[in-house]
């Protein structure tokens, strides 16, 4: 049975279909970046610092053709994410054990919904990106045309996993929370998340 998910949301630009380390898209979509070759379907869990001169070089390339500029978050930003996300949880009444908004891509930990995972994450998504806006700190609200929103901050998919444990869920939730460390960033202690008190097993959900 399905208790939580861990929910990857990569920013625009952050990890694109051809990205050296692996990807779990099935197609480059994307005429601008299909040049650059082909999907890579198997996710290595490989960093930048592992891949070469000329790996980095063709994902910088990538990269830079694509229609708008790579979204990479500041503290600012990171924090009306976080605002967002919290409106959405209230709403919505999920619980968030875990939470990380990095520069480039977003992890969570949510319990199980009577909404799929898919659900969750866009309604988040969208949250996010209405608080963004309030607060005039959209990444891409330079490129936004007269009386439209900006183009979206987020990448096509999310990633997922589906979480059928407290072992599986504990673990998701220190990698969520040791993920800001990895790249030289404290830890993100964000009061509105919900404690983490076990599983219950009483509950079916989607998958």
């Amino acid at each position: 049975m399905v208790h939580g998910y861990h929910l990857i949301l990569p920013h625009y630009g952050s990890w694109l279909p051809n990205d050296p380390r692996g990807s779990w898209s099935e197609l480059v979509a994307s005429w601008e970046i299909a040049r650059f070759g082909e999907t890579i379907r198997h996710l290595e869990r490989r960093t930048l610092a592992m891949l070469s001169p000329q790996e980095l070089a063709l994902r910088e390339a990538a990269r830079k053709a694509l229609r708008y500029p790579p979204v990479c978050l500041t503290g600012k930003q990171a924090l009306s994410v976080a605002n967002g996300f919290k409106e959405q949880a209230l709403k919505s009444d999920y619980s968030i054990w875990a939470c990380s908004i990095l520069p480039e891509h977003t992890h969570l930990v949510v319990a199980r919904h009577r909404y799929k995972a898919e659900q969750i994450a866009n309604l988040l998504k969208g949250a996010a990106t209405r608080r963004l806006i309030e607060d005039g700190l959209h990444p891409l609200s330079q490129h936004a045309t007269q009386g439209k929103r900006p183009p979206t901050m987020w990448a096509r998919h999310q990633w997922k996993s589906f979480l059928d444990s407290d072992e599986a869920i504990e673990n998701a939730m220190n990698y969520v929370i040791e993920n800001p460390i990895k790249e030289d960033k404290p830890r993100q202690l964000w009061r509105w998340l919900t404690p983490y008190s076990g599983i219950d097993s009483g509950w079916t959900t989607y998958h």
